[in-house]
């Protein structure tokens, strides 16, 4: 595997990544992820403003989804080819200008296209975390992840609320041309101080999105984290799609905007992401795992006691957004240390099973909260967060098999597909 570097000021000391860049590129991932969530609160005022249908105002919602997942699929792999400093600015470059079409767009048609293509280009976030992967010196990597993955984390976590305070200020289409510069700013900022970085594979295009699935063949853990990973975030869309018919329902009667405010829960998340981040550093990804999938089970007793005071129900909520952050920084140090020159095919196929447990979390939400009521969604978010705890278990009781040693991820390997 061949690295080539940059003449610039990130690139000085290619050994570790500088605060300030990496300060730069946690930025740049929450700013690309925003504007997937921007259309959420403002669904009614949207709806209002352009003539559109209930059901074609959901649609913005579906269309940021698909246009995600498929960038997942599509783009995110590109990283293990193309020199990687390019493709980041690229995408956020494109994400600027889908977002202007947003903010300009005069018909559902148009604003649906703007935003399954900001979508689209906004897997620039899940570029730039394995690129900052291996920019990283190894001990080191788990806090820079962990870093990153904070900045993802508050974007999607602050950007609801952001859009409902904007809109108020100066309407809905404000906070797109507002997202649209200050994405602008950070492509341009990283081209300036990001080194380049690229590992060349002599693969085609085809080829490279061949290999992608084929990972899940010749990595078993892989496997085992795509599962945790799916399990893990079917719960937390479990979670987060229950809270709206509880909170809103006649047992509380929250407004729209104090539901919103339970979001900043979140926040636990970001905190708690990069402290996993330094144990990882420290040879305890397996023990950050394990400690967290329990965590995330035993969430839902108090998350289920909802029903009779808020101060469980948000203290559980609290602990599980940590322990779920925990366990995805946790998820990607141990894929992330099997193929250096593989990085983004391996976040791809990780993102992606990710993305489909989370798209199962509405439709089961739903069921078990008509059939059963809250208590039937704190059985299945339980459930779910059960199993999650015994894959890991799983693949614990696997690891003294060749390419594991004394409960650390494998160690890094040049290998190609």
């Amino acid at each position: 595997m061949t690295q080539t570097l940059g003449r610039t000021p990130a690139a000085a000391d290619p050994a570790r990544l500088r605060r300030g860049p990496l300060l730069l590129m946690s930025a740049a991932t929450g700013l690309a992820v925003a504007g997937n969530y921007f259309a959420q609160p403002l669904l009614e005022t949207i709806g209002r403003q352009l003539g559109l249908s209930t059901t074609m105002a959901a649609l913005i919602v579906t269309a940021a989804q698909g246009g995600y997942a498929l960038g997942l699929i599509l783009l995110v792999p590109l990283g293990d080819l193309v020199e990687r400093r390019r493709l980041s600015v690229g995408l956020l470059a494109a994400t600027s200008v889908f977002l202007l079409v947003s903010a300009f767009a005069h018909n559902g048609a148009l604003l649906l296209a703007g935003t399954a293509l900001t979508a689209l280009t906004s897997v620039a976030a899940q570029v730039v975390v394995p690129y900052a992967a291996t920019l990283a010196a190894p001990g080191e990597r788990g806090r820079v992840v962990g870093t990153v993955m904070t900045g993802l984390l508050l974007g999607g976590l602050l950007a609801r609320t952001a859009a409902g305070t904007v809109s108020e200020l100066g309407g809905w289409r404000t906070i797109y041309w507002l997202n649209a510069i200050l994405v602008a700013a950070a492509a341009v900022a990283l081209r300036r101080f990001l080194p380049r970085l690229h590992t060349p594979l002599g693969m085609s295009y085809p080829a490279l999105l061949g290999s992608t699935p084929a990972m899940f063949r010749h990595e078993p853990l892989l496997r085992w984290r795509a599962g945790i990973g799916a399990l893990s975030f079917a719960a937390f869309s479990v979670l987060w799609t229950a809270l709206t018919f509880l909170l809103t329902g006649p047992r509380y009667g929250w407004h729209e905007a104090a539901v919103g405010a339970l979001g900043l829960a979140g926040i636990a998340g970001a905190l708690a992401t990069p402290i996993a981040g330094r144990l990882a550093d420290r040879g305890r990804v397996q023990q950050v795992s394990g400690i967290a999938a329990a965590l995330l089970t035993l969430s839902w007793p108090l998350i289920a006691a909802g029903t009779l005071s808020p101060v469980p129900l948000i203290a559980g909520v609290v602990l599980f957004t940590a322990a779920h952050q925990a366990l995805l920084n946790a998820n990607q140090n141990v894929i992330y240390a099997l193929a250096p020159e593989s990085r983004n095919r391996l976040n791809s196929a990780l993102m992606t099973a990710f993305f489909l447990g989370g798209a199962a979390g509405p439709p089961l939400a739903s069921l078990a909260w008509t059939h059963a009521g809250w208590n039937g969604v704190g059985l299945l978010g339980g459930t779910l967060s059960a199993a999650a705890l015994i894959v890991w278990a799983l693949e614990r009781l696997r690891a003294g098999r060749p390419g594991q040693r004394g409960g650390r991820a494998v160690p890094e390997a040049s290998r190609s597909w």
